[in-house]
């Protein structure tokens, strides 16, 4: 709705200042069909349409005002509840079975996973997204009353998300991280027959009102349980997943051991 309403903005005082679309358009470096989209709110009006319509609609302002409600989201819809809830929570358990979780990752290694984004994400969304993942790993070090315990499968840790070099750098920030005194980070080896955690990545939250919650995600989806039944099978099996990891002390060794091999 905001697309709609700032493109139509454009579109009026466009119209009322006598300047064609195709005039526009050449002057901010864009096609008609593009300007078309933007002013349809079939397409986001980006910043340099805005500066060039106020300046030769002679909105004084007005249009670039809009610029505020049109920033992307900083998370997928499908998780800002979640978000929510993590901003308030006093224990963090997660599995992950592919990629290194979001609260341990580098920025080199945020950019690099969301640049292969299917479909693509424009540049500012991008960049307010790699921006937001760096601001929630705040809490590790902020919040040292909160207890954090991250399983890691040694697949995430083998997978080269920006080659050898980013990677390297990516394992010795679980090092870093993993000294932290209330952080844990253990690696589930391959070959250990832990076929719960087959079943995909897994977050499981407590509050400070002790209220439980857990997140479950696939390709397109995610589900986040409050149900007590729900929540106690999906702890039951991220506790059968932590005792069949190697221990803390284990895993940095392991984790040392494959940024050697790197």
């Amino acid at each position: 709705m905001a697309w709609r309403y700032c493109g139509n903005q454009v579109k009026l005082w466009r119209i009322r200042a006598g300047v064609s679309r195709e005039s526009l358009g050449e002057t901010a470096g864009y096609e008609y069909e593009s300007v078309k989209s933007m002013e349809q709110g079939r397409r986001r009006p980006s910043l340099r349409l805005l500066e060039v319509a106020d300046e030769m609609c002679g909105a004084q302002g007005l249009l670039l005002a809009a610029r505020e409600y049109l920033k992307p989201e900083r998370f997928p819809a499908r998780t800002l509840a979640f978000m929510q809830l993590e901003s308030e929570a006093i224990a963090f358990y997660s599995f992950e079975p592919l990629l290194i979780p979001g609260l341990l990752q580098t920025e080199e290694y945020a950019r690099e996973l969301m640049s292969d984004s299917c479909p693509p994400l424009d540049d500012e969304t991008l960049a307010e997204r790699v921006a937001a993942r760096m601001q929630r790993q705040e809490k590790l070090r902020d919040k040292p009353k909160m207890a954090f315990g991250f399983v890691i499968y040694e697949a995430a840790l083998r997978t080269l998300v920006g080659g050898p070099e980013v990677m390297r750098r990516q394992l010795n920030r679980l090092l870093e991280v993993g000294e932290l005194r209330n952080v844990s980070i253990q690696v589930l080896p391959v070959g250990r027959g832990a076929y719960a955690g087959l079943s995909g990545s897994l977050v499981l939250l407590e509050t400070v009102e002790h209220d439980r919650y857990a997140l479950v995600e696939g390709q397109e989806t995610s589900m986040l349980h409050a149900d007590p039944e729900r929540i106690s099978a999906l702890a039951q099996r991220h506790g059968m997943i932590r005792m069949q990891a190697l221990s803390a002390e284990e895993s940095a060794r392991f984790i040392e051991k494959a940024a050697e091999e790197l």
